[in-house]
This record gives structure tokens, C-alpha cells and sequence, in this order.
């Protein structure tokens, strides 16, 4: 892509927080909450069972068309999604899913993220710099990528917590308790960390000029 091309492209920038945990039974679950989008305020949940079935749970179409245009599924599943958010703990539904999350404490790395200022970590060229040593110090996150459709993707790491704890069922059976995220999970270009984790972020996707005018923007 050239660059006057790429100054055509678009980008849409989505503000919030990745909590990544996996379980006893073998199911990991990456739950993204989104105060601020393009849309809105929304939560999404990508599941990936033991046999290694990929399924988003989305709240409205067109959420669930622009995820599955970036990310790899299969199955996706219109459900309502809600997150709400607290200190002693993150409560999630989303259709056959209930979960509990135990943020703990922020560790070295989210000490780390916080000491960058904003508006340098937002940035999709300080993601390209971030994105080697995110390979080395945890196995299978990327902070770029190319993902579906010909689009592109940065993350921008503002913060990290480590997670304590999970109760979690999916259509009243439990899944067990807390696990490493392993082996690491499937829908795009990167995993979420091993370790089960809270991360603040800042999600950035490039469309291709040929997509500007669908129906998702």
C-alpha cells in the first residue's frame, strides 16, 4: 500500500480494557469491553473450547460483522453482552455464559505501561516498537498485525493487572477454576498473555480504502 493510499485508509480506534483468562476445563475466553468506539459502548467475548471450536458472542450485527471481519471463528453468536466492572470483581453475561473475574494487583508491567505517556502509546508506530519485545516477554502476543479483510490492527498497552480468579459456566456446567491461557488462543494474528490478565488497551484497525463506505463504519 502507498502512502497516499494509506492516508486514504480509515482507522477506528476502540478504548477500553482485554481481560484473557483460561479455565480447568480447557476453555479460554478473552473478553473485550469497549466504553469508547465508533459505536458506542459495547463488550464482545471470543471463546475457544478444548477441541479447539472458536466462537464470538456479540451483541448487536454489526458489532458481530466488523469482529468476524477481523478475527477467525467458527461460530458466531448474537447474544446480549454485559460487563460490569469493579474493583472486587468483573461480572460478564453473554448468552450462555456467566463470569466472574478477580482482578489482583497491577504488576511490574502495568507500572511500566502506565509510565508512557498516551499519547505516544496510542500511536501505531510505538506498537510497532513494543511489538518484539511483546514477543520475547510473552509468548504469543503481538501488539501488530494484519488481520481479515485486508485490514490492520495495533494495540496500545496502557495498563495491566494480573487476574486472581474466575467462576465461570457455560449454559449452567462449570468450567472450572482459573487456568493459564494455553495453549495460546486462535482468532487473529496474536494471543492474549499466558498469564490470566486484565490489560487496559487501545485497539486501532486500519480499513482498506475499498471498505470506507460499507456498512460496518
Amino acid at each position: 500500500m502507498t502512502e497516499a493510499t494509506r492516508r486514504r485508509a480509515r482507522r477506528l480506534r476502540f478504548d477500553g480494557w482485554i481481560a484473557g483468562v483460561g479455565t480447568a476445563s480447557g476453555t479460554r475466553l478473552v473478553v473485550g469491553y469497549w466504553p469508547r468506539s465508533p459505536w458506542g459502548p459495547f463488550a464482545d467475548v471470543m471463546v475457544e473450547r478444548p477441541d479447539g471450536h472458536r466462537e464470538l458472542l456479540a451483541p448487536t450485527a454489526r458489532v458481530a460483522d466488523f469482529v468476524a471481519g477481523t478475527y477467525s471463528f467458527d461460530t458466531v453468536t448474537h447474544c446480549p453482552v454485559t460487563v460490569a466492572p469493579a474493583p472486587a470483581a468483573w461480572q460478564v453475561t453473554a448468552g450462555p455464559l456467566r463470569l466472574n473475574i478477580t482482578p489482583g494487583r497491577r504488576d511490574l508491567l502495568g507500572h511500566v505501561l502506565r509510565a508512557v505517556p498516551r499519547r505516544v502509546a496510542v500511536e501505531p508506530a510505538w506498537a510497532a516498537v513494543c511489538d518484539l519485545p511483546a514477543r520475547w516477554l510473552m509468548s504469543g502476543v503481538r501488539t501488530r498485525g494484519s488481520a481479515g479483510g485486508g485490514r490492520r490492527e495495533w494495540y496500545a498497552a496502557l495498563d495491566h493487572h494480573l487476574v486472581t480468579a474466575v467462576d465461570a459456566t457455560w449454559d449452567g456446567a462449570d468450567l472450572g477454576a482459573l487456568r493459564a491461557v494455553d495453549p495460546p488462543v486462535r482468532f487473529g494474528f496474536g494471543s492474549v498473555p499466558r498469564r490470566p490478565s486484565l490489560t487496559r488497551v487501545v485497539s486501532t484497525v486500519e480499513l482498506p480504502p475499498a471498505q470506507n463506505l460499507n456498512r460496518i463504519t
